[in-house]
Formats: C-alpha cells, sequence, structure tokens
C-alpha cells in the first residue's frame, strides 16, 4: 500500500474514534482499531505500533489539522477524544498549498472544455470552485442536486475500496418485497449514480457473467470475506446503460418507443433535454410534435414517461401504450374514490 494512502487510512480512522462519544478511547483501543482498518484493507499489513500512532495524533493536533484533542485522565488511564464534538479533519478547510494545487489541477482540466467527451467538465468546475473555497464571495452563487437524507451514502466509501482493492462483500440486503434483510456474496464491480440514489453493480458466483444491481439504501451491512474476488476487467459498463433509462436491465433487448408531444413548451422541454442518447430529431405533425427513443423496456421507463402527464403519449409499441394506458386508467380510479 502507498504510504502516503496508508497515513490517509490510518488519520480517518483515529478521526472516527477521536468524534465517537458513544464510547471512551484508550490509545490502545485506537491502536487496536487502526490495525484492524489496516488489515480489512490489506490482509498483508503488519499494522502499526504505538509511536507511529503517537506521530499520527500529534499530526492531527498540531501538525496538520490543528484539532484539539481532550485527555481525560481517571485513576491511571487516559481517554482521547476532541474537546469540539464537531470537529473532524473532514471539516478541514483547504490548506494554502491544497487549494494551489487544486487551482493548478482545475486549469489543465479546463483546456479540455469544448471536446464532446469532457462535456463532465462544465458541471465540475463549478463545484470544485465554489464547494471548496477556491473563490471567495460573500454569498451562495450556486447549488447542487443532493439528498441529505439519502442513507445509502454512508456505504459509498466501503464499496469503492472493494471495487478498488478487488474484494469480495457480504450483504446484507433487504429488497422493497422482502420483509427480512438476507445475505447475498457479491464481487462489486461498477458504482452507479441514478435520480439521486446509488446503485452497486456486481456480479454473483450463481449467476455468472450476469450483473446484478442492488440499492445502496437497501443494504443493511457489509462485510468483507475471504472469497476469490473476480474481476471482468473488459466489461464496458458505459455501454451496459447506454440503451437504458435508469439501472434495470432484463433479457430482452432495447426497442423504438414512439412519442407524440401533444404542445410546443412540452416539446422545446424535451428538444432541450432529451429523454436519451437516442432520441431522434423531433417533427412537426398535426397533432403536434413526434420523435422517439430506442431503449430497453423498464420500470424507470415507464416512470419517465408517465411524469408527462397528459402531455405526452406513447403511440408504439402497442404493448407498452396498453400498460401506461392501465397504469393511467387505475391512477384516475384512485383519485376519482379520494
Amino acid at each position: 500500500m502507498p504510504k502516503n494512502r496508508n497515513a490517509q487510512l490510518r488519520y480517518q480512522i483515529i478521526d472516527r474514534c477521536l468524534k465517537n462519544r458513544g464510547r471512551r478511547w484508550t490509545w490502545q483501543d485506537i491502536l487496536e482499531k487502526v490495525n484492524e482498518g489496516l488489515r480489512k484493507d490489506d490482509d498483508k499489513s503488519e499494522g502499526i505500533g504505538k509511536t507511529t500512532l503517537y506521530e499520527d495524533l500529534k499530526n492531527i493536533e498540531y501538525r496538520i489539522y490543528k484539532l484539539e484533542i481532550q485527555k481525560i485522565k481517571e485513576g491511571k488511564t487516559t481517554y482521547l477524544r476532541y474537546a469540539n464534538s464537531a470537529d473532524s479533519i473532514n471539516n478541514q478547510p483547504l490548506s494554502e498549498t491544497e487549494a494551489k494545487q487544486l487551482k493548478a489541477a482545475i486549469m489543465v482540466i479546463s483546456r479540455f472544455k469544448g471536446a464532446p467527451q469532457f462535456d463532465w467538465i462544465h458541471e465540475i468546475i463549478p463545484i470544485l470552485e465554489s464547494k471548496m473555497g477556491l473563490l471567495k464571495t460573500d454569498r451562495e452563487i450556486i447549488s447542487f442536486e443532493s439528498n441529505i437524507d439519502y442513507s445509502g451514502a454512508v456505504h459509498i466509501p466501503a464499496l469503492f475500496n472493494a471495487i478498488l482493492n478487488m474484494r469480495v462483500v457480504r450483504l446484507s440486503y433487504q429488497d422493497f418485497k422482502s420483509p427480512i434483510a438476507y445475505e447475498q456474496e457479491i464481487h462489486p464491480q461498477y458504482l452507479k449514480q441514478y435520480n439521486s440514489r446509488w446503485f452497486i453493480m456486481s456480479f454473483m458466483d450463481k449467476w455468472g457473467h450476469k450483473p446484478q444491481t442492488h440499492a445502496l439504501d437497501r443494504i443493511k451491512e457489509i462485510q468483507e470475506v475471504k472469497t476469490q474476488y473476480r474481476s471482468v476487467k473488459d466489461f464496458d459498463w458505459e455501454n451496459y446503460f447506454s440503451d437504458m433509462i435508469g439501472v434495470s436491465k432484463f433479457d430482452k433487448g432495447p426497442i423504438e418507443v414512439k412519442l407524440l408531444i401533444l404542445d410546443d413548451e412540452q416539446a422545446a422541454y424535451i428538444n432541450t433535454k432529451p429523454l436519451h442518447q437516442s432520441q431522434k430529431k423531433m417533427r412537426k405533425v398535426e397533432n403536434g410534435y413526434e420523435t422517439s427513443i430506442t431503449v430497453i423496456h423498464n420500470y424507470e421507463l415507464e416512470k419517465q414517461l408517465l411524469s408527462f402527464g397528459e402531455r405526452v403519449i406513447v403511440l408504439e409499441p402497442i404493448t407498452l401504450k396498453d400498460i401506461l394506458k392501465e397504469r393511467a386508467k387505475k391512477l384516475h380510479i384512485f383519485y376519482q374514490e379520494m
């Protein structure tokens, strides 16, 4: 493991201990927790000793992060914690050196703006500049969509590290249909965000090379296991998602969905914000505008089309049209009975 990464991992573990007021931590407890985390990240790790831990504590308190560590003595035992319960190394602003390095990186990234494959740069640069303190303003001037109540985000670091280090994990997982949680062993491969939710794409031994999808907010616990990791390096995840809306993929291939858009305002909206990358150029017809997309039929597609209400109608295929008609009828009945 690279030295810098090892140190950052230690700092993160120590930080979690010092800000956890639900337990009293001695230096021995913290050392045990650090070595446990190091071994979990790399089973060949020999861990650290008391001297290295004390140097790490000095870096957190005096040299790098400058966070006051409170020493509470009870008899011969000393307990450690942050003096301020709100302190954390993750709450620290960028240092002058870090800010300069990040600005230099942004300058390099900015050179790629305009190239089709780097469209994401237009979004990432304002995020870096405004949210990481690189711009000095007396007010907020930009906001980014996030779900502050989303519970699945807590699992992102563990799954990201499992992918990076090629580790198999056992999930305690409870889907929406199950009354209780159950265990599944997965080989995590790819993290995907859709509609403010996160999903882990993986392979499971019993399903072979067929990708499996798990929602992070349905995960109760994650535990690393010793099973040999199966990496499918030549699997193109971007291509896997290219013919679908959302994350639900079924065995049947994509279909052409022909749409009739009934008013100018909705047509302008869909024209500037296409439903899918396969969306064809709109053409004016007698009743409005027609276009089409070629995607896999899944729940997310139905949800997207229904979100337009009475302003967008599916013309083909008939099977999808009938499904949406039936759902619209049920909705109409529910409203009548209320």
